[in-house]
């Protein structure tokens, strides 16, 4: 049994203090140039980023030189993401992006935007498609979640082969209820019951226990990225406004590597945002001195003061501190 709490202790039980520092070229292969000047084609660079201890919050995120407004500092491709329930027969399965339905389209059945990511798809839904998931969605939806389906897909990725099972280790993890954990071994009954029930063997699903199912939903909770897709198309912005119409901007979740290690503040220097697909593209509000610390804004920045600092509470365990919050703007 997994204890009452899943603490800073635990945290580092998974990773080190010594692994905590993680320099910029660990993750030159999510970079790309400057996309202000799109004229030729270059070859991608490292960002110009390092991702180091800060005093007081952990990891943070680093300029090596200065970083000009509305650069590109870097994408991301993320290590795992579902689309929400809501949109499972309007986007692509396995990148998020708005897709139409052949007209041949059974229900039940999910969408690929192109052969590519059908393909790439092949990872977990050879594994997922064999079993019988109505039980683990309907216990899903009628109860509001939306992570147990990053959980599921990590699950099936793993016992494909195609990721381990400590992909998430590196990444700080929420502090876990009683209450939480009990829901979540209901959750890990119907997602295990569910790939028994396909014919996977015991030996498969060793990993699949309560530790390792509430240890990677504890690190979901505070890194999933909710992905609302900008569009650059005629039709993708009408997808768009018929999502917002719904109160469901969001086509799914996902969890980055590099996105997961930027700190928070409510004047942010750095935002992240998503075009057509589940790549997310860092960008800088404003110009970023070398060594200046970058930093998103985790929640809708144009709420007062206090519902910021509930919500942060709330949602992700801290009070902010920021200059913003600390002038009582």
């Amino acid at each position: 049994m997994l204890p009452l709490h899943l603490s800073r202790h635990f945290a580092h039980r998974c990773f080190p203090r010594s692994n905590l520092l993680l320099t910029s070229y660990f993750f030159s292969t999510t970079s790309t140039t400057d996309d202000r000047h799109e004229s030729k084609p270059s070859q991608p660079s490292p960002p110009p980023i390092q991702v180091l201890l800060t005093e007081s919050a952990g990891r943070g995120v680093f300029a090596t030189r200065t970083i000009e407004p509305g650069e590109l500092i870097h994408t991301a491709k993320p290590l795992v993401s579902h689309p929400s329930i809501s949109s499972i027969d309007k986007v692509c399965y396995f990148c998020l992006n708005n897709t139409p339905q052949p007209s041949d389209f059974q229900p039940h059945k999910v969408l690929f935007c192109s052969e590519e990511c059908r393909e790439q798809a092949k990872g977990f839904y050879e594994v997922e498609k064999e079993a019988d998931w109505s039980e683990f969605v309907a216990h899903c939806r009628t109860r509001g979640l939306k992570y147990p389906f990053l959980a599921k897909r990590l699950a099936c990725m793993v016992i494909s082969g195609v990721a381990s099972a400590d992909s998430l280790d590196i990444l700080q993890p929420a502090r876990l209820s009683p209450e939480m954990i009990s829901q979540m071994e209901e959750e890990l009954c119907l997602l295990r019951g569910a790939l028994e029930d396909s014919g996977m063997k015991g030996k498969q699903l060793t990993f699949l226990n309560i530790e390792w199912y509430a240890g990677v939903l504890a690190r979901i909770r505070i890194n999933a990225f909710r992905i609302e897709l900008a569009g650059n198309t005629y039709e993708g912005l009408l997808a768009l406004a018929a999502a917002s119409v719904e109160s469901e901007a969001a086509v799914g979740n996902a969890v980055y590597m590099l996105p997961s290690f930027y700190n928070h503040d409510c004047d942010p220097n750095s935002h992240i945002v998503w075009v057509e697909n589940v790549e997310a593209r860092l960008k800088a509000l404003r110009e970023i001195e070398a060594g200046e610390e970058l930093r998103i804004c985790y929640i809708d920045a144009s709420m007062d003061r206090d519902a910021r600092q509930n919500l942060l509470s709330n949602g992700f365990g801290f009070e902010c501190n920021c200059p913003r919050c600390m002038s009582n703007d």
